[in-house]
């Protein structure tokens, strides 16, 4: 039999805090995270816009000699999985005796392969790289790094699929435990804020250039939006089954009821209507969801002409003539990139359990393609019981989750 799959604990560090109740403050309040960073214009950024992240000291945690192991991102995601560990009541004792796994979405590390290189090019050595380099440069940092640290006996897995990575983990996460494969899972997304991390994306004049006005830059859905904000940092979502939640006496948060995924099969930059639509549909479908009973949809939205309005476009499709309320909270973060389908879980998860929905900053006028949908320009106190949240990526990848408060 198919089991249930809840969640019972959060971590979050990113530009609108660095606990739970930072976060839902930040997020009732309608701060933004966006800032002008010199750094970046004197680099020759055509756009130095960014997400303010703290950064995070593991001195306290971790000694030196597994520190030098780990780039920023899985910094961040250790910090977010200590949150989420204890928040879900799970010790090291039980991590030590149990088949815990750990499945996170990232897809790049780009300033400890650059440092590495740079070493190594300088040096005429790859002696000069360091004994950690190799450890800090891959694509699975993050996993490889949570599973040793925490001893992680179970599934340990990296889910590399753009701004979907973050999704897609939990979905994955989701699918496993649904049929009896393991019974708990660190789930989540970690991106690294660095400058050089999004170098080429600003290269590619992707980037708001609204920098006399940072906080308003990122505007989703707006007639007058001209690019995404980069964020980072890191969420961690604890996933299992609910029998063995139950059996330990953990805190159920919600369930997760629905994933849909699809490609588009079309340009690697450039999204269509159809793809996420089908993401929509799959996830609706395979949860057996009335639309009208979602109560609120998290959009990938990132601030972009093409993006935004075809994301727009898919969600009226889906949902017809019900007004869904929408809004994207990456007018609040800039696009948080491979952790953002799973911050946008908990950002969404805060909204349910404190009923509000965080309002859409800077949505002033919608165009002809974002006037189709409900956009929520600012907080509004309201109750729902479930919520979709969408997450789209680079080469077509997307994902659907769909979460019921419990």
């Amino acid at each position: 039999m198919e089991r249930r799959v809840v969640i019972t604990g959060l971590g979050i560090w990113s530009c609108l805090g660095t606990t739970l109740d930072e976060v839902r403050q930040s997020l009732y309040s309608g701060k933004s995270g966006i800032i002008f960073s010199q750094e970046r214009k004197d680099a020759g950024f055509r756009s130095a816009l960014c997400a303010d992240v703290p950064k995070a000291n593991l001195k306290p945690y971790i000694n030196r000699d597994l520190r030098k192991l780990m780039p920023e991102e899985a910094e961040y995601a250790y910090m977010t999985t200590l949150q989420a560990l204890e928040h879900a009541h799970l010790d090291q004792d039980f991590l030590d005796k149990n088949e815990v796994g750990v499945i996170f979405g990232n897809d790049s590390v780009a300033e400890a392969t650059m440092r590495a290189l740079d070493k190594f090019r300088q040096a005429g050595s790859t002696a000069a790289c360091g004994s950690g380099a190799i450890f800090q440069s891959m694509n699975s940092t993050v996993t490889m790094n949570l599973a040793t640290l925490f001893h992680l006996k179970g599934i340990n897995l990296t889910a590399s699929a753009a701004c979907a990575s973050g999704s897609h983990s939990v979905g994955l996460g989701y699918l496993l435990i649904k049929n009896g494969l393991q019974d708990c899972i660190v789930c989540g997304g970690a991106q690294e804020a660095n400058m050089f991390s999004v170098a080429s994306f600003d290269g590619l004049m992707a980037f708001s250039n609204r920098e006399d006005e940072p906080t308003k830059a990122s505007r989703p859905f707006d007639r007058d939006r001209n690019g995404l904000i980069p964020g980072g940092g890191s969420a961690t979502i604890i996933i299992e089954s609910y029998e063995h939640a139950v059996k330990r006496g953990a805190p159920i948060l919600a369930e997760i009821v629905g994933w849909g995924f699809s490609g588009n099969g079309d340009h690697i930059s450039t999204p269509n209507v159809a793809g996420p639509a089908r993401s929509l549909e799959l996830s609706l479908k395979n949860g057996g969801i009335n639309p009208r009973d979602i109560g609120y949809v998290n959009a990938h939205a990132t601030s972009t002409k093409a993006g935004d309005g075809r994301e727009a476009l898919a969600i009226a499709q889906i949902f017809g003539d019900y007004r869904v309320p929408v809004t994207s909270t990456k007018s609040q973060t800039g696009h948080e990139m491979w952790m953002a389908g799973a911050s946008e879980l908990i950002y969404s998860l805060l909204m349910m359990k404190n009923d509000f929905i965080a309002g859409s900053l800077n949505f002033e006028n919608p165009d002809e393609e974002t006037a189709c949908i409900n956009v929520i320009p600012e907080t509004k106190e309201t109750h729902f019981d479930m919520f979709l949240s969408n997450s789209f990526g680079f080469g077509g990848t997307n994902s659907t989750l769909i979460i019921k408060n419990l």
